[in-house]
């Protein structure tokens, strides 16, 4: 839905409220108008229950107001001394209509100074379970999420099973767009296996179903910094159209809401504005060599040539650092490593059983047709491809038949217009032009491991509303079979060899914990 229907259910629903508790309203002391005054009635509601004017904000926010709803009708009723599990039951099932029976029918009193102490252990449980999720729904949404590293694609600066947070605030939260789903998990419910959100995930049901009218507008509170050239960036996948990311060959497509696409996490090698080309594997920008920071080690996949006996894999990983897959590929022992870093390849040179080493990279002209855009005219690949252009919003370029591969997905997809093709000519939105204006912000995503990476090169540009946050904290590092101790408590960014931090937040955590006790005790023997 736009905001303006959004505007017109919203007050819908003030409406149902005021006829449905004005009868509890006066009971309670207060005027009938006050139950139809838009926000205004919650707060005076929040009064009758004796709970703070602040829970009416948590009733706005998407997702936790799933939580919250239910709770503000069960305190209603309980209100007025309907305190049994039927009528808990009833609250609920009913989503709130109970009150109608309560404000029409009922003969209820109201319990102006209730007790709010839960009646059994049970309920004390339930209560403090339902906030500490509300609470982690908050943070989790706003300001802070977790994040494991699934693939190599950046390997050297994060690694396989690093665990990271994610600052939501750095580029500015975005508000949930799915509003009815599970909270704190994705796009799948642990466990069950079963999608985490309502939305019809057919293509050509993306505009006319019930449920995907449920969904908000783009809307994103400001951040405090802008996306800088090389940082690390999780994102939405922009073309994710996977039932499982592992499954490249789905019976059919599925369409997926902006923010229950997959997530992922790449360096952001090129920003709006910028002129991007790849040559032999490495970024330009504007015609200069992109240079990336001194935590970022760019690897490429190499043919090895052994003199005589194969290589111990073991031995490889720990002596060269070399820790993507290898393997023997021909007839001759050749040997394909997926990805070797330009430090380890000076060292591995050395070795006594390599013959020689030699780079795969694919040759200038030579069309891969999984590469961006996907078109018979542009012969691009994973090593050579571009210049293009990285659209910036508000900026306008001309365009034509020849570029229009490059942008048709951002003019139709990504920023809703029809596009039509007649001829030489094209229309947007039924009309004809040679211009285009782009409404907002793309990068361009690509993974450090430039031959084991689903990056930018296969999907295109990232547009800013796909923008999830920005790493900045490893709280926890596993390999598959031990911690790696060494990166807890690292930051992500920053130059030279990252320190961890985790004695120190070991020595505060003690010290905060018998600070508490001994404050506990001297209280204990006053």
């Amino acid at each position: 839905m736009t905001w303006t229907q959004w505007f017109i259910f919203i007050l819908i629903i003030q409406v149902i409220h005021g006829l449905g508790t004005w009868k509890l309203y006066i009971k309670a002391g207060r005027q009938a108008w006050e139950a139809f005054i838009p926000l205004y009635n919650g707060i005076v509601l929040m009064k009758i229950i004796n709970r703070p004017w602040w829970w009416i904000i948590l009733l706005f926010l998407p997702v936790v107001n799933l939580i919250m709803l239910p709770v503000v009708w069960v305190e209603t009723a309980r209100s007025f001394g309907k305190n049994t599990q039927v009528d808990t039951f009833l609250a609920v099932i009913t989503l709130g209509f109970y009150n109608f029976y309560l404000n029409y029918v009922a003969d209820v009193s109201y319990i102006e100074n209730r007790s709010l102490e839960p009646k059994s252990s049970s309920g004390e449980w339930t209560s403090s379970i339902l906030f500490a999720i509300v609470a982690a729904t908050i943070v989790h949404t706003y300001f802070m999420q977790p994040f494991t590293i699934p693939s190599s694609s950046l390997e050297k600066s994060l690694l396989v099973g690093d665990f990271l947070f994610v600052s939501k605030f750095h580029y500015g939260a975005r508000v949930p767009m799915t509003t009815v789903g599970a909270p704190m998990v994705h796009d799948t419910i642990p466990g069950l296996n079963k999608k985490s959100y309502l939305f019809d995930d057919h293509f050509e049901k993306r505009k006319t179903a019930w449920k995907n009218k449920l969904q908000l507008p783009y809307l994103r509170f400001p951040g405090f910094e802008k996306i800088d050239r090389n940082e690390i960036v999780v994102f939405n996948q922009p073309a994710d159209t996977l039932l499982d990311m592992n499954d490249f060959t789905p019976k059919r497509n599925y369409y997926k809401p902006i923010d229950k696409k997959t997530n992922l996490v790449k360096r952001c090698v090129g920003v709006a504005g910028d002129s991007l080309e790849v040559r032999d594997g490495y970024v330009y920008i504007n015609g200069k060599k992109n240079e990336l920071p001194d935590r970022a080690h760019l690897q490429f996949s190499y043919f090895v040539q052994p003199k005589t006996n194969q290589f111990n894999p073991a031995y490889i990983k720990d002596r060269y650092d070399i820790t993507d897959g290898f393997g023997i590929m021909n007839a001759q022992n050749t040997y394909y490593f997926s990805a070797i870093s330009d430090e380890a390849r000076e060292k591995f040179k050395s070795h006594p059983n390599v013959a020689s080493i030699t780079p795969n990279i694919q040759e200038k002209g030579v069309r891969d047709a999984n590469i961006f855009p996907h078109d018979p005219n542009y012969n691009w690949n994973v090593d050579n491809f571009g210049p293009l252009y990285i659209p910036e919003e508000g900026k306008t370029i001309a365009i034509n038949l020849d570029v229009l591969p490059l942008y048709k997905r951002v003019i139709t997809e990504y920023e809703g217009n029809t596009l039509q093709v007649n001829g030489n000519q094209i229309l947007i939105n039924g009309e004809v032009t040679d211009t285009y204006t782009f409404k907002q912000n793309y990068y361009w995503m690509m993974g450090d491991n430039r031959h084991n990476s689903i990056d930018a090169r296969r999907w295109g540009f990232v547009p800013f509303n796909h923008v999830i946050g920005k790493p900045v904290f490893i709280w926890m590092s596993w390999d598959g079979a031990s911690p790696r101790w060494e990166r807890f408590f690292t930051t992500v960014s920053g130059s030279g060899k990252a320190s961890s931090f985790l004695i120190p937040f070991l020595v505060l955590l003690f010290g905060w914990i018998g600070f508490n006790k001994w404050r506990k005790r001297k209280a204990e023997n006053k």
